[in-house]
């Protein structure tokens, strides 16, 4: 009977110990971590602002490679949604939804995950750095609660080291992803580009001339485009095909000195039909003409206005839109000058710039 009082007294000390030390430590607990980054600010509210590319900075996907994730909610800002699911137990299931942000300032986000605590939340905070504010500087900070939870209480003891590792982890993945992106404004005032979307591309029937390697002068262009347009004509004339829209430039490579590229022409026939089925196509001999019939498929698109001479600029940033938004872009871009090839070599050139996407 002694030891079993012994015994009792020392587990009521024990529980006096815990009760007592739980009381003690911290009901709440905030981390911080910083990393800088070279990318343009669009580029980085953008990217926190929006979960679409989550899987590609966060560490919870290394910790399992077939977490699930589903998004849901505006594809940025107050609403964004991610969910996911893991059958790792430590992981479990969680979300992750931005309950905030401020313009190029901060982005806020609430937590559900299975570990100790309530109302946790993270947030980044954006401060532009470097000489002449070039760089910026990116805070995350997480908060966790645990009021009177002293079991919470105890695990907050470990916050530092599990949480805290990974802030750091994720924001040197994040900085590294960022690194990749092309470094172009696509948002700032001024910028070439406008009406930025995705879109979906019908099947086509084009004809198509390869342009070569040729000097970058406008006067060379704008030769080789007409002469090759000539071309195209006769293979149309040749099968009683017209244009089916505006005359179509496919970037190469665009170099220092050098521009390859290739015109292609939407066409279809004369007499009606469907126009995205496929057209039997006779190429006289020696013309340089290839008839070429795409399938359907979705596009990164944006409206540029202005000289050809900045296209190039208007390329890059859809394709740092498009990154920045989660997309892959793959094979060549292209432009479609609406305006025709004469304004093309003036301020009243217009165009619609499509970059495809996986």
């Amino acid at each position: 009977m002694t030891r079993i009082i012994e015994f009792l007294i020392a587990l009521g000390i024990v529980a006096g110990l815990f009760v007592v030390v739980g009381l003690v430590l911290p009901s709440e607990r905030h981390l911080t971590e910083s990393i800088e980054t070279n990318r343009r600010m669009t580029i980085v509210y953008d990217t926190v602002n929006s979960l679409r590319r989550f899987k590609d900075w966060n560490p919870l996907v290394l910790r399992d490679p077939k977490i699930q994730l589903k998004l849901s909610g505006p594809d940025s800002g107050k609403g964004a949604r991610l969910d996911y699911s893991s059958e790792e137990g430590y992981i479990g299931k969680g979300s992750w939804t931005i309950t905030g942000s401020e313009p190029n300032s901060r982005v806020d986000i609430a937590i559900e995950d299975p570990t100790k605590g309530h109302d946790k939340t993270t947030s980044f905070t954006l401060q532009p750095t470097g000489r002449n504010n070039r760089n910026v500087k990116i805070t995350q900070e997480y908060s966790v609660k645990y009021g009177w939870n002293l079991p919470g209480r105890y695990a907050g003891l470990y916050v530092t080291r599990h949480v805290g590792d990974d802030l750091k982890l994720g924001l040197s993945r994040m900085a590294n992803m960022l690194s990749a992106v092309p470094n172009f404004d696509y948002r700032a005032e001024g910028a070439p580009l406008t009406d930025l979307k995705i879109v979906d591309v019908p099947a086509e029937n084009l004809l198509t001339v390869n342009a070569g390697n040729i000097d970058r002068s406008n006067e060379t262009i704008e030769k080789s485009i007409k002469d090759n347009q000539e071309w195209i004509k006769r293979v149309m004339d040749a099968n009683g095909l017209e244009p089916a829209g505006p005359v179509r430039i496919v970037t190469t490579d665009f170099g220092a000195e050098k521009y390859a590229f290739d015109i292609a022409q939407p066409v279809k026939k004369k007499d009606g039909g469907d126009a995205a089925a496929e057209l039997q196509v006779n190429i006289p001999g020696g013309a340089p003409v290839q008839y070429v019939h795409t399938e359907p498929r979705r596009s990164a698109f944006a409206s540029y206005s202005g000289h050809m001479a900045g296209l190039d600029v208007a390329r890059n940033s859809l394709r740092a839109w498009a990154t920045t938004n989660g997309y892959d872009v793959v094979d060549r871009p292209y432009e479609s000058w609406k305006g025709g090839v004469e304004k093309a070599f003036t301020q009243d050139g217009s165009y619609d710039v499509y970059w495809a996407i996986k």
